[in-house]
């Protein structure tokens, strides 16, 4: 059985914690779904406040988060129920569980912090450690077959595409002229011959490069639209809530994007005379842009500094197909 570290439930801090729950507009009696749950620090809140009666579904792909999770949301009984799963097959996961509609939901996208400070997984640049970065132990593809198997244009147009790192072509050269790499020191050492050591203001020169090998090892943008759509789709009825928190701008962009098309009455041109295009808004927005930690959170967890959240209401009528 997949264990998490010893005591590191205790140390999760859950990012824009009272945002997320004045996102939900959690109710008691509500039903809700962490498609994201994590170690279940949001799950807990969000269960909380949903009593006497809420009931809520947690999906995770990491084996090591849903055992803490499992640990974490054991005194709510039935009422928790944790599923192992990509975000993305939200739709097929809910029905399996018997929930055909929901009161709200939620996905707290990127990399967790156990997956970054658990020994062995790959993600961090801080030890040296195996090239893995997989989200999901199950999975086929590693970091290490990224790096060493993409050829050098593809690997490059990938770490500008997800990392938005500058140096991406001097990267690339460096990591295919290094070839074999198996750990991520000797990564970390690839991006330093290119760029140098000195960090880049708060980040440290391989960060971007880290970032793009995750999303691409974990799909973590490939179906994101997908699971915005199937989301929206098991939202109960008018006032029912989707709340996202993205850490990464091309994933914000594209949750901003998504809730704009569904809250527009109409898709034509700005020049089209008269809407022929046959859209429905069905969200609408929630608050005025992407909501941000505040000084105080980010004293306590500096991680939270990208978080951006989002929300939409759904207005009762069903996701354009």
């Amino acid at each position: 059985m997949t264990v998490p570290p010893a005591g590191y439930t205790a140390r999760h801090e859950p990012v824009l914690l009272a945002e997320v729950l004045r996102g939900l507009a959690v109710r008691p009696g509500g039903s809700y779904i962490d498609a994201t749950v994590g170690l279940g620090g949001h799950a807990e809140a969000i269960l909380e406040a949903a009593q006497p009666g809420g009931r809520l579904l947690g999906i995770d792909r990491d084996g090591e988060a849903l055992c803490a999770a499992r640990e974490r949301l054991a005194r709510f009984g039935d009422a928790a129920v944790l599923a192992r799963g990509v975000f993305w097959d939200i739709a097929n996961i809910a029905a399996a569980h018997g929930l055909q509609r929901v009161d709200g939901v939620l996905f707290d996208l990127g990399v967790s912090s156990l997956q970054l400070d658990a020994p062995g997984r790959g993600f961090s640049f801080q030890r040296d450690e195996p090239l893995d970065m997989r989200m999901d132990d199950r999975a086929a593809l590693t970091a290490a077959q990224v790096v060493n198997e993409y050829d050098k244009t593809s690997l490059a147009d990938a770490i500008w595409r997800f990392g938005e790192e500058r140096h991406s072509r001097r990267i690339a050269r460096a990591i295919v002229a290094r070839r074999p790499l198996h750990t991520t020191g000797e990564l970390v050492s690839a991006v330093e011959q290119a760029v140098g050591r000195r960090p880049e203001g708060p980040i440290h020169p391989a960060t971007r490069t880290f970032q793009a090998l995750r999303i691409v090892v974990n799909q973590e943008l490939d179906f994101l639209a997908d699971a915005l759509s199937a989301a929206h789709g098991l939202l109960a009825g008018a006032g029912a809530r989707l709340v996202v928190i993205a850490f990464h701008s091309l994933e914000d962009r594209m949750v901003k994007e998504y809730m704009r098309r569904e809250s527009s009455a109409c898709l034509c041109p700005p020049r089209t005379p008269v809407c022929i295009c046959g859209h429905v808004a069905s969200l609408r927005r929630v608050g005025h842009g992407a909501t941000k930690p505040g000084d105080a959170e980010l004293a306590r967890n500096p991680r939270a500094r990208s978080a951006r959240l989002r929300v939409a209401e759904s207005l009762g009528r069903l996701a354009a197909a």
